[in-house]
Protein backbone atom coordinates (compact mmCIF):
# COMPACT_ATOMS: atom_id res chain seq x y z
CA UNK A 1 0.00 0.00 0.00
CA UNK A 2 1.78 3.44 -1.42
CA UNK A 3 1.55 6.58 1.41
CA UNK A 4 -0.92 8.46 -0.70
CA UNK A 5 -3.41 5.48 -0.71
CA UNK A 6 -3.01 4.87 3.00
CA UNK A 7 -4.23 8.50 3.54
CA UNK A 8 -7.00 8.79 1.08
CA UNK A 9 -9.29 6.45 2.99
CA UNK A 10 -10.27 9.15 5.36
CA UNK A 11 -12.23 12.12 4.40
CA UNK A 12 -14.15 14.28 6.88
CA UNK A 13 -14.50 17.83 6.38
CA UNK A 14 -17.40 19.46 6.05
CA UNK A 15 -18.99 22.43 5.15
CA UNK A 16 -18.89 23.91 8.96
CA UNK A 17 -14.83 22.90 8.72
CA UNK A 18 -14.26 24.56 5.45
CA UNK A 19 -16.08 27.43 6.77
CA UNK A 20 -13.90 28.01 9.97
CA UNK A 21 -10.66 27.34 7.96
CA UNK A 22 -11.63 29.82 5.29
CA UNK A 23 -12.86 32.39 8.32
CA UNK A 24 -9.24 32.31 9.70
CA UNK A 25 -7.34 32.47 6.29
CA UNK A 26 -9.83 35.51 5.46
CA UNK A 27 -8.79 37.52 8.79
CA UNK A 28 -5.38 36.51 8.15
CA UNK A 29 -5.76 38.00 4.64
CA UNK A 30 -7.68 40.84 6.13
CA UNK A 31 -5.26 42.12 8.63
CA UNK A 32 -2.49 42.66 5.96
CA UNK A 33 -5.01 44.95 4.14
CA UNK A 34 -5.69 46.86 7.16
CA UNK A 35 -2.04 47.43 7.79
CA UNK A 36 -1.64 48.60 4.07
CA UNK A 37 -4.21 51.15 4.22
CA UNK A 38 -3.54 52.37 7.95
CA UNK A 39 -0.76 54.11 9.42
CA UNK A 40 2.34 55.39 7.77
CA UNK A 41 1.06 53.73 5.04
CA UNK A 42 4.56 51.71 4.50
CA UNK A 43 5.66 54.83 2.98
CA UNK A 44 9.12 53.74 4.38
CA UNK A 45 11.41 50.39 4.57
CA UNK A 46 11.58 51.66 7.95
CA UNK A 47 8.05 51.20 8.77
CA UNK A 48 7.66 48.02 6.26
CA UNK A 49 10.68 46.38 8.19
CA UNK A 50 10.48 47.41 11.79
CA UNK A 51 7.22 49.31 12.06
CA UNK A 52 8.57 52.30 13.39
CA UNK A 53 9.52 50.29 16.35
CA UNK A 54 6.00 51.50 18.32
CA UNK A 55 5.14 47.28 19.01
CA UNK A 56 4.28 46.61 22.69
CA UNK A 57 5.33 44.32 24.90
CA UNK A 58 2.53 41.63 24.91
CA UNK A 59 1.98 41.10 21.14
CA UNK A 60 6.14 41.26 20.49
CA UNK A 61 6.04 38.31 23.13
CA UNK A 62 3.18 36.40 21.17
CA UNK A 63 5.01 36.65 18.03
CA UNK A 64 8.81 35.64 19.33
CA UNK A 65 6.73 32.25 20.48
CA UNK A 66 4.58 31.58 17.71
CA UNK A 67 7.36 32.07 14.69
CA UNK A 68 9.83 29.62 16.97
CA UNK A 69 6.15 27.19 17.51
CA UNK A 70 5.67 26.04 14.06
CA UNK A 71 3.11 23.62 12.54
CA UNK A 72 6.65 21.21 13.16
CA UNK A 73 5.76 21.72 16.73
CA UNK A 74 2.43 20.78 16.81
CA UNK A 75 2.45 17.81 14.50
CA UNK A 76 6.32 16.75 15.02
CA UNK A 77 6.36 17.17 18.94
CA UNK A 78 3.21 15.76 19.72
CA UNK A 79 4.66 12.72 17.03
CA UNK A 80 7.49 12.85 19.18
CA UNK A 81 6.37 11.70 22.29
CA UNK A 82 3.86 9.00 20.81
CA UNK A 83 7.00 6.92 19.44
CA UNK A 84 9.81 8.08 21.32
CA UNK A 85 8.75 9.74 24.93
CA UNK A 86 9.02 12.51 26.82
CA UNK A 87 12.84 12.96 26.80
CA UNK A 88 12.92 15.53 23.49
CA UNK A 89 10.93 18.15 25.97
CA UNK A 90 13.94 18.91 27.63
CA UNK A 91 14.74 21.08 24.49
CA UNK A 92 12.97 23.82 26.08
CA UNK A 93 15.50 24.05 28.92
CA UNK A 94 17.84 25.53 26.44
CA UNK A 95 15.36 28.83 26.78
CA UNK A 96 15.71 28.83 30.23
CA UNK A 97 19.75 29.10 30.04
CA UNK A 98 19.85 30.92 26.89
CA UNK A 99 17.65 33.78 27.63
CA UNK A 100 19.40 35.85 29.99
CA UNK A 101 22.69 35.07 27.61
CA UNK A 102 20.77 37.03 24.77
CA UNK A 103 19.37 39.98 27.03
CA UNK A 104 22.70 41.20 28.53
CA UNK A 105 24.89 40.16 25.95
CA UNK A 106 23.45 39.33 21.89
CA UNK A 107 21.01 41.80 22.43
CA UNK A 108 22.65 45.34 23.33
CA UNK A 109 24.59 45.06 20.51
CA UNK A 110 22.22 45.03 17.91
CA UNK A 111 20.01 47.36 19.85
CA UNK A 112 23.02 49.95 19.80
CA UNK A 113 24.05 49.36 15.96
CA UNK A 114 20.35 49.45 15.43
CA UNK A 115 20.78 48.37 11.46
CA UNK A 116 17.64 46.48 9.69
CA UNK A 117 20.07 43.50 8.76
CA UNK A 118 22.06 41.59 11.58
CA UNK A 119 24.43 41.10 9.35
CA UNK A 120 25.36 44.51 8.87
CA UNK A 121 27.18 43.84 12.35
CA UNK A 122 29.58 40.91 10.76
CA UNK A 123 30.65 44.57 8.00
CA UNK A 124 31.37 46.16 10.53
CA UNK A 125 33.30 43.82 12.95
CA UNK A 126 35.50 41.96 9.85
CA UNK A 127 34.42 43.41 6.28
CA UNK A 128 31.94 42.57 3.46
CA UNK A 129 33.45 39.00 2.94
CA UNK A 130 32.05 37.49 6.40
CA UNK A 131 29.18 39.63 6.20
CA UNK A 132 28.08 37.81 2.57
CA UNK A 133 29.33 34.34 3.66
CA UNK A 134 26.93 34.39 6.53
CA UNK A 135 24.43 35.90 4.80
CA UNK A 136 24.14 33.48 2.15
CA UNK A 137 24.24 30.84 4.73
CA UNK A 138 21.39 31.92 7.06
CA UNK A 139 19.26 32.89 3.28
CA UNK A 140 19.79 29.06 2.69
CA UNK A 141 18.72 27.91 5.91
CA UNK A 142 15.64 29.98 5.75
CA UNK A 143 14.81 28.82 2.42
CA UNK A 144 15.71 25.17 3.81
CA UNK A 145 12.95 25.50 7.06
CA UNK A 146 10.60 27.47 5.63
CA UNK A 147 10.02 24.53 3.09
CA UNK A 148 9.75 22.11 5.50
CA UNK A 149 7.39 24.62 7.74
CA UNK A 150 5.08 24.71 4.16
CA UNK A 151 4.98 21.11 3.77
CA UNK A 152 3.88 20.45 7.80
CA UNK A 153 0.03 21.16 6.96
CA UNK A 154 -0.45 19.38 4.12
CA UNK A 155 0.45 16.23 6.34
CA UNK A 156 -3.16 17.80 7.76
CA UNK A 157 -5.38 17.70 5.07
CA UNK A 158 -3.99 14.32 3.51
CA UNK A 159 -5.24 12.77 7.10
CA UNK A 160 -8.40 14.20 7.03
CA UNK A 161 -9.54 14.96 3.63
CA UNK A 162 -7.37 12.45 1.63
CA UNK A 163 -6.60 15.27 -1.16
CA UNK A 164 -2.90 15.34 -2.25
CA UNK A 165 -0.61 17.93 0.03
CA UNK A 166 0.09 19.65 -3.16
CA UNK A 167 -2.85 21.85 -3.21
CA UNK A 168 -2.55 22.90 0.92
CA UNK A 169 0.76 23.72 -0.04
CA UNK A 170 -0.04 25.93 -2.81
CA UNK A 171 -2.40 28.05 -0.78
CA UNK A 172 -1.16 27.98 2.90
CA UNK A 173 1.99 29.61 0.16
CA UNK A 174 0.08 32.51 -1.59
CA UNK A 175 -1.93 33.07 1.34
CA UNK A 176 1.04 33.79 3.67
CA UNK A 177 2.80 35.28 0.86
CA UNK A 178 0.37 37.81 0.50
CA UNK A 179 -0.78 39.00 4.11
CA UNK A 180 3.16 39.42 4.79
CA UNK A 181 3.72 41.09 1.50
CA UNK A 182 1.48 43.43 1.56
CA UNK A 183 1.57 44.44 5.36
CA UNK A 184 4.98 44.39 6.41
CA UNK A 185 6.04 43.22 10.08
CA UNK A 186 3.12 45.25 11.85
CA UNK A 187 0.54 42.91 10.06
CA UNK A 188 3.00 40.05 10.78
CA UNK A 189 3.42 40.92 14.15
CA UNK A 190 -0.66 41.49 14.92
CA UNK A 191 -1.60 38.13 12.84
CA UNK A 192 0.41 36.28 15.14
CA UNK A 193 -1.40 37.00 18.13
CA UNK A 194 -4.55 35.88 16.44
CA UNK A 195 -2.93 32.79 15.23
CA UNK A 196 -1.48 32.07 18.50
CA UNK A 197 -4.99 31.51 19.98
CA UNK A 198 -5.67 29.32 17.46
CA UNK A 199 -2.98 26.93 17.83
CA UNK A 200 -3.76 26.80 22.07
CA UNK A 201 -7.67 26.67 20.80
CA UNK A 202 -6.38 23.61 18.40
CA UNK A 203 -4.42 21.58 21.20
CA UNK A 204 -7.48 22.21 23.85
CA UNK A 205 -9.68 20.50 20.92
CA UNK A 206 -7.15 17.60 20.98
CA UNK A 207 -7.27 17.39 24.63
CA UNK A 208 -11.39 17.68 25.35
CA UNK A 209 -11.99 15.19 22.61
CA UNK A 210 -9.67 12.49 23.75
CA UNK A 211 -10.56 13.36 27.54
CA UNK A 212 -14.26 12.25 26.31
CA UNK A 213 -12.99 9.25 24.44
CA UNK A 214 -10.46 7.44 27.03
CA UNK A 215 -11.50 5.67 29.92
CA UNK A 216 -11.01 8.09 33.30
CA UNK A 217 -10.68 10.75 31.39
CA UNK A 218 -6.68 12.57 31.05
CA UNK A 219 -6.00 11.20 34.61
CA UNK A 220 -4.66 7.76 33.34
CA UNK A 221 -2.44 9.56 30.38
CA UNK A 222 0.37 9.39 32.17
CA UNK A 223 -0.04 6.52 34.40
CA UNK A 224 -0.32 4.92 30.81
CA UNK A 225 2.75 6.77 29.53
CA UNK A 226 4.56 5.35 32.41
CA UNK A 227 3.91 1.92 32.16
CA UNK A 228 4.67 1.68 28.32
CA UNK A 229 8.42 3.22 29.13
CA UNK A 230 7.31 7.19 27.08
CA UNK A 231 8.20 8.98 30.69
CA UNK A 232 12.06 9.81 30.44
CA UNK A 233 13.94 12.76 31.20
CA UNK A 234 17.10 11.43 33.38
CA UNK A 235 19.34 9.60 30.37
CA UNK A 236 23.20 11.06 31.64
CA UNK A 237 24.80 9.23 29.50
CA UNK A 238 27.93 11.08 27.70
CA UNK A 239 27.35 9.41 23.85
CA UNK A 240 26.83 11.94 21.34
CA UNK A 241 25.63 9.10 19.15
CA UNK A 242 22.63 8.28 21.60
CA UNK A 243 19.80 10.06 20.17
CA UNK A 244 18.45 12.16 22.84
CA UNK A 245 20.42 12.25 25.95
CA UNK A 246 19.99 15.14 28.96
CA UNK A 247 23.55 16.72 27.83
CA UNK A 248 22.41 16.73 24.11
CA UNK A 249 19.50 18.38 24.60
CA UNK A 250 20.04 20.71 26.92
CA UNK A 251 23.45 21.62 25.22
CA UNK A 252 21.97 21.61 21.74
CA UNK A 253 18.82 23.02 23.06
CA UNK A 254 20.47 25.85 24.75
CA UNK A 255 22.78 27.04 21.23
CA UNK A 256 19.96 26.13 19.24
CA UNK A 257 17.79 29.04 21.58
CA UNK A 258 20.86 31.45 20.62
CA UNK A 259 21.21 30.89 17.33
CA UNK A 260 17.22 31.31 16.63
CA UNK A 261 17.09 34.56 19.52
CA UNK A 262 20.47 35.85 19.67
CA UNK A 263 21.67 36.39 16.52
CA UNK A 264 18.83 35.23 13.98
CA UNK A 265 17.17 37.81 11.38
CA UNK A 266 14.09 36.60 12.37
CA UNK A 267 13.74 37.11 15.88
CA UNK A 268 16.36 39.87 16.14
CA UNK A 269 14.20 41.92 13.08
CA UNK A 270 11.19 41.51 15.47
CA UNK A 271 12.60 42.37 18.88
CA UNK A 272 14.21 45.94 17.48
CA UNK A 273 10.29 46.31 16.60
CA UNK A 274 9.75 46.96 20.05
CA UNK A 275 10.19 50.87 21.58
CA UNK A 276 13.39 50.34 23.93
CA UNK A 277 15.81 47.99 25.13
CA UNK A 278 14.30 47.47 28.05
CA UNK A 279 10.86 46.80 25.89
CA UNK A 280 12.37 44.24 23.84
CA UNK A 281 13.91 42.17 26.91
CA UNK A 282 10.71 42.45 29.00
CA UNK A 283 9.03 40.94 25.48
CA UNK A 284 11.55 37.89 25.27
CA UNK A 285 11.41 37.17 28.88
CA UNK A 286 7.63 36.79 28.73
CA UNK A 287 7.55 34.63 25.33
CA UNK A 288 9.44 31.94 27.61
CA UNK A 289 6.68 30.90 29.71
CA UNK A 290 4.24 31.09 26.48
CA UNK A 291 6.79 28.98 24.32
CA UNK A 292 7.06 26.22 27.52
CA UNK A 293 3.53 26.44 28.14
CA UNK A 294 2.85 25.82 24.61
CA UNK A 295 5.55 22.91 23.79
CA UNK A 296 4.28 21.13 26.91
CA UNK A 297 0.72 21.09 25.86
CA UNK A 298 1.87 19.58 22.36
CA UNK A 299 4.22 17.39 24.21
CA UNK A 300 1.24 15.93 26.47
CA UNK A 301 -0.94 15.71 23.70
CA UNK A 302 1.57 13.38 21.68
CA UNK A 303 1.21 11.26 25.39
CA UNK A 304 -2.68 11.54 24.73
CA UNK A 305 -2.40 10.05 21.25
CA UNK A 306 -0.17 7.24 22.83
CA UNK A 307 -3.44 6.28 25.28
CA UNK A 308 -6.11 6.13 22.55
CA UNK A 309 -4.11 4.13 20.14
CA UNK A 310 -2.20 2.07 22.59
CA UNK A 311 -3.64 -1.01 21.37
CA UNK A 312 -4.17 -0.08 17.67
CA UNK A 313 -1.25 2.20 16.14
CA UNK A 314 -2.39 3.74 13.11
CA UNK A 315 1.28 3.49 11.65
CA UNK A 316 1.99 -0.07 12.10
CA UNK A 317 -1.37 -1.24 11.05
CA UNK A 318 -1.08 0.61 7.53
CA UNK A 319 -3.62 3.77 8.40
CA UNK A 320 -1.44 6.30 7.79
CA UNK A 321 2.07 6.78 6.52
CA UNK A 322 3.76 8.25 9.25
CA UNK A 323 3.63 9.56 12.53
CA UNK A 324 4.06 13.02 11.84
CA UNK A 325 0.44 12.39 10.88
CA UNK A 326 -1.17 10.80 13.98
CA UNK A 327 -2.69 14.20 15.13
CA UNK A 328 -4.08 14.94 12.06
CA UNK A 329 -5.34 11.40 12.03
CA UNK A 330 -6.74 11.83 15.42
CA UNK A 331 -8.96 14.98 14.28
CA UNK A 332 -10.09 12.95 11.72
CA UNK A 333 -11.07 10.12 13.06
CA UNK A 334 -12.84 11.66 16.43
CA UNK A 335 -13.23 15.00 16.08
CA UNK A 336 -15.46 14.98 12.81
CA UNK A 337 -18.48 13.83 15.10
CA UNK A 338 -18.92 17.53 16.32
CA UNK A 339 -19.28 19.90 13.21
CA UNK A 340 -16.07 22.81 12.66
CA UNK A 341 -14.00 21.61 15.38
CA UNK A 342 -12.04 19.38 12.37
CA UNK A 343 -11.79 22.49 10.93
CA UNK A 344 -10.79 24.76 14.15
CA UNK A 345 -7.92 21.93 14.45
CA UNK A 346 -7.04 22.42 11.11
CA UNK A 347 -6.78 26.37 11.28
CA UNK A 348 -4.86 26.13 14.43
CA UNK A 349 -2.25 24.11 12.13
CA UNK A 350 -2.86 26.36 9.32
CA UNK A 351 -1.68 28.97 11.60
CA UNK A 352 1.12 27.04 13.11
CA UNK A 353 2.76 27.19 9.93
CA UNK A 354 1.67 31.16 8.49
CA UNK A 355 2.98 32.85 11.81
CA UNK A 356 6.54 31.12 10.89
CA UNK A 357 6.25 31.55 7.70
CA UNK A 358 5.41 34.99 7.62
CA UNK A 359 8.11 36.06 9.56
CA UNK A 360 10.51 34.67 7.54
CA UNK A 361 9.62 35.69 4.13
CA UNK A 362 9.73 39.24 6.20
CA UNK A 363 12.84 38.82 7.04
CA UNK A 364 14.20 37.06 3.56
CA UNK A 365 13.50 39.84 1.93
CA UNK A 366 14.70 42.68 4.85
CA UNK A 367 18.20 40.59 4.25
CA UNK A 368 17.94 40.51 0.36
CA UNK A 369 17.77 44.23 0.32
CA UNK A 370 20.05 45.13 2.50
CA UNK A 371 22.79 42.55 1.80
CA UNK A 372 22.18 41.95 -1.77
CA UNK A 373 20.36 44.83 -3.46
CA UNK A 374 22.02 48.02 -2.24
CA UNK A 375 25.36 46.69 -2.20
CA UNK A 376 25.18 46.03 -5.85
CA UNK A 377 23.75 49.05 -6.57
CA UNK A 378 26.81 50.69 -4.41
CA UNK A 379 29.65 48.43 -6.75
CA UNK A 380 27.94 49.35 -9.99
CA UNK A 381 27.68 53.33 -8.57
CA UNK A 382 23.99 53.51 -8.95
CA UNK A 383 21.92 55.63 -6.57
CA UNK A 384 19.65 53.39 -4.83
CA UNK A 385 15.95 54.82 -5.13
CA UNK A 386 15.00 55.27 -1.04
CA UNK A 387 11.37 55.99 -2.10
CA UNK A 388 11.28 52.88 -3.58
CA UNK A 389 12.64 50.47 -1.31
CA UNK A 390 9.20 49.03 0.43
CA UNK A 391 7.91 48.25 -3.00
CA UNK A 392 11.49 46.53 -3.79
CA UNK A 393 10.96 44.28 -0.33
CA UNK A 394 7.59 43.42 -1.24
CA UNK A 395 8.85 42.35 -4.71
CA UNK A 396 11.62 40.37 -2.63
CA UNK A 397 8.99 38.87 -0.36
CA UNK A 398 7.14 37.45 -2.97
CA UNK A 399 10.03 35.79 -4.98
CA UNK A 400 11.26 34.58 -2.07
CA UNK A 401 7.75 33.00 -1.08
CA UNK A 402 7.99 30.92 -4.38
CA UNK A 403 10.94 29.71 -3.97
CA UNK A 404 10.15 28.42 -0.24
CA UNK A 405 7.11 26.87 -2.36
CA UNK A 406 9.64 25.10 -4.06
CA UNK A 407 11.52 23.52 -1.14
CA UNK A 408 8.09 22.46 0.13
CA UNK A 409 7.57 20.29 -2.47
CA UNK A 410 10.86 18.26 -1.86
CA UNK A 411 10.59 18.41 1.71
CA UNK A 412 8.90 15.25 1.92
CA UNK A 413 12.17 13.41 1.46
CA UNK A 414 13.66 15.02 4.36
CA UNK A 415 12.66 12.76 7.47
CA UNK A 416 10.71 13.32 10.31
CA UNK A 417 9.62 16.95 10.32
CA UNK A 418 11.37 17.68 14.09
CA UNK A 419 14.50 15.56 13.02
CA UNK A 420 14.79 17.62 9.99
CA UNK A 421 14.35 21.34 11.06
CA UNK A 422 16.51 20.80 13.87
CA UNK A 423 18.90 19.24 11.74
CA UNK A 424 18.93 21.57 8.92
CA UNK A 425 18.83 25.04 11.50
CA UNK A 426 21.51 23.16 13.66
CA UNK A 427 23.78 22.90 10.64
CA UNK A 428 23.94 26.38 9.26
CA UNK A 429 22.63 27.92 12.71
CA UNK A 430 25.59 26.70 14.85
CA UNK A 431 28.37 27.91 12.41
CA UNK A 432 26.24 30.88 12.14
CA UNK A 433 26.21 31.80 15.39
CA UNK A 434 29.83 30.76 15.78
CA UNK A 435 30.75 34.06 13.58
CA UNK A 436 28.96 36.62 15.38
CA UNK A 437 30.30 34.97 18.71
CA UNK A 438 33.88 35.17 17.67
CA UNK A 439 33.21 38.58 16.63
CA UNK A 440 31.86 39.76 19.67
CA UNK A 441 34.27 37.57 22.09
CA UNK A 442 37.63 37.58 20.39
CA UNK A 443 39.53 40.78 20.15
CA UNK A 444 42.20 39.16 18.01
CA UNK A 445 39.30 37.74 15.54
CA UNK A 446 39.72 39.01 12.28
CA UNK A 447 38.31 38.30 8.70
CA UNK A 448 40.27 35.20 8.04
CA UNK A 449 39.64 33.43 10.61
CA UNK A 450 35.70 34.20 10.73
CA UNK A 451 35.62 33.72 7.15
CA UNK A 452 37.92 30.34 7.02
CA UNK A 453 36.18 29.01 10.51
CA UNK A 454 32.79 29.16 9.81
CA UNK A 455 33.32 27.68 6.06
CA UNK A 456 34.79 24.80 7.53
CA UNK A 457 32.09 24.46 10.56
CA UNK A 458 29.41 24.52 7.43
CA UNK A 459 31.15 21.63 5.56
CA UNK A 460 31.23 19.76 8.39
CA UNK A 461 28.06 20.24 9.74
CA UNK A 462 25.95 19.85 6.02
CA UNK A 463 28.00 16.84 5.10
CA UNK A 464 26.90 15.41 8.80
CA UNK A 465 23.29 16.43 8.04
CA UNK A 466 22.75 14.81 4.10
CA UNK A 467 25.48 12.27 4.38
CA UNK A 468 24.43 8.59 3.83
CA UNK A 469 23.78 5.94 5.01
CA UNK A 470 22.64 6.73 8.28
CA UNK A 471 21.83 4.51 11.27
CA UNK A 472 18.15 3.42 11.46
CA UNK A 473 16.35 5.83 14.46
CA UNK A 474 15.18 2.76 16.73
CA UNK A 475 11.40 3.43 18.15
CA UNK A 476 9.29 2.21 21.19
CA UNK A 477 7.17 -0.92 21.07
CA UNK A 478 3.96 -0.23 19.98
CA UNK A 479 1.11 -2.85 19.50
CA UNK A 480 -1.97 -3.75 17.16
CA UNK A 481 -3.57 -5.89 19.65
CA UNK A 482 -7.12 -4.02 19.43
CA UNK A 483 -6.71 -3.96 15.56
CA UNK A 484 -9.83 -5.55 13.93
CA UNK A 485 -7.17 -7.61 11.70
CA UNK A 486 -4.96 -7.97 14.91
CA UNK A 487 -3.33 -11.57 13.84
CA UNK A 488 -1.73 -10.48 10.35
CA UNK A 489 -0.94 -7.25 11.69
CA UNK A 490 0.95 -9.18 14.58
CA UNK A 491 2.72 -10.64 12.15
CA UNK A 492 3.85 -8.11 10.20
CA UNK A 493 5.09 -6.28 13.04
CA UNK A 494 6.99 -8.78 14.62
CA UNK A 495 9.08 -9.30 11.14
CA UNK A 496 9.56 -6.06 9.59
CA UNK A 497 9.46 -3.42 12.97
CA UNK A 498 10.43 -4.91 15.79
CA UNK A 499 13.97 -6.63 14.51
CA UNK A 500 17.28 -6.46 16.61
CA UNK A 501 18.81 -3.06 15.74
CA UNK A 502 21.88 -3.59 13.54
CA UNK A 503 25.54 -3.04 15.54
CA UNK A 504 25.76 1.01 14.34
CA UNK A 505 29.85 1.07 14.94
CA UNK A 506 29.89 0.17 11.01
CA UNK A 507 28.83 3.50 10.06
CA UNK A 508 30.60 6.35 9.61
CA UNK A 509 30.68 7.79 13.10
CA UNK A 510 29.93 11.27 11.48
CA UNK A 511 26.85 9.97 10.33
CA UNK A 512 25.95 8.37 13.86
CA UNK A 513 26.36 11.55 15.67
CA UNK A 514 22.69 12.93 16.87
CA UNK A 515 21.32 15.90 15.36
CA UNK A 516 21.22 17.80 18.89
CA UNK A 517 24.43 17.95 18.25
CA UNK A 518 25.38 20.00 15.19
CA UNK A 519 24.19 22.98 16.60
CA UNK A 520 27.02 22.53 19.43
CA UNK A 521 29.31 21.29 16.76
CA UNK A 522 29.03 24.50 14.17
CA UNK A 523 29.23 27.00 17.42
CA UNK A 524 32.72 24.83 18.28
CA UNK A 525 34.31 24.34 15.28
CA UNK A 526 33.68 28.29 13.97
CA UNK A 527 34.92 29.18 17.22
CA UNK A 528 38.28 26.78 17.64
CA UNK A 529 39.15 26.93 13.92
CA UNK A 530 38.32 30.88 13.81
CA UNK A 531 40.95 31.94 16.32
CA UNK A 532 43.49 29.85 15.59
CA UNK A 533 43.35 31.15 12.02
CA UNK A 534 42.89 34.54 13.64
CA UNK A 535 46.57 34.03 15.21
CA UNK A 536 48.28 32.82 12.36
CA UNK A 537 46.64 35.30 10.23
CA UNK A 538 46.94 38.53 12.39
CA UNK A 539 51.19 37.44 12.40
CA UNK A 540 51.66 37.47 8.25
CA UNK A 541 48.75 39.54 6.99
CA UNK A 542 46.84 41.85 9.80
CA UNK A 543 50.56 43.30 11.80
CA UNK A 544 49.05 46.32 11.62
CA UNK A 545 45.07 46.44 11.43
CA UNK A 546 43.13 48.93 13.21
CA UNK A 547 41.05 48.26 16.63
CA UNK A 548 37.58 47.20 16.34
CA UNK A 549 35.30 49.83 17.89
CA UNK A 550 34.34 48.74 21.60
CA UNK A 551 30.45 48.69 20.81
CA UNK A 552 30.83 45.48 19.06
CA UNK A 553 31.63 43.32 21.67
CA UNK A 554 29.70 42.23 24.60
CA UNK A 555 28.62 44.90 27.02
CA UNK A 556 31.32 43.79 29.58
CA UNK A 557 34.18 43.14 27.14
CA UNK A 558 33.26 46.86 25.60
CA UNK A 559 33.74 48.26 29.07
CA UNK A 560 37.03 46.71 29.64
CA UNK A 561 37.98 47.39 25.97
CA UNK A 562 37.31 51.00 26.60
CA UNK A 563 39.44 51.05 30.04
CA UNK A 564 42.12 49.66 28.89
CA UNK A 565 42.75 52.04 25.64
CA UNK A 566 41.91 54.87 28.24
CA UNK A 567 44.37 53.97 30.41
CA UNK A 568 46.51 53.48 27.53
CA UNK A 569 45.85 56.97 26.14
CA UNK A 570 46.87 58.36 29.25
CA UNK A 571 49.72 56.81 29.70
CA UNK A 572 51.07 57.91 26.11
CA UNK A 573 49.56 61.18 26.81
CA UNK A 574 51.86 61.38 29.71
CA UNK A 575 55.06 60.28 28.02
CA UNK A 576 54.81 62.19 25.10
CA UNK A 577 54.02 65.47 28.30
CA UNK A 578 57.63 64.00 30.10
CA UNK A 579 59.61 64.00 26.37
CA UNK A 580 58.25 67.80 25.53
CA UNK A 581 59.51 69.11 28.89
CA UNK A 582 62.70 67.69 28.87
CA UNK A 583 63.18 69.35 25.48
Amino acid sequence: MDEQSKDNDTSTLQWPDYLVIGLMLSISTGIGIYYRFTGGRQRTAEEYFSANRTMGVVPLSIALMVSFMSAITVLGISAETYIHGTQVTLLYLGGFFGTPIVLYLYLPVFTELNTMSVYEYLEKRFGVGARLLASTANFLQLLLYTGIVLFAPSLALEATTGLSGNMSIVLIGLICTFYSTVGGIKAVLITDVFQAVLIFTALLCVLSIAASDLDGGLSNVWSIAQEDGRIEFFDFRIDPTIRHTWWALLIGGTTMFLSLYAVNQIQVQRLLTAKSLKSSQRALILSGPLTLLLGSLTAFCGLILYAVYRNCDPVTSGKISSFDKIMPYFAAERMSRVPGVTGLFISGVFSASLSTISAMLNSLAAVALEDYVKPTCRKFSIEFPTEKATLIGKFLAVANGFTCLAVAFIAKSMGPLVEAAIGISGAIGGPILGIFTLGMVVEKANQAGAIVGTSTALITCIWAVFGTPKPPTPNLPLSVEGCDNSTLLLYHQNTTLFEDPADHSSYFYLYRISYMWYNPLGLAITLIVGYVTSLITNKIFYKNAREPEPNLFFPFLAARIRRRREDAQKTTNSQVFVLENRK
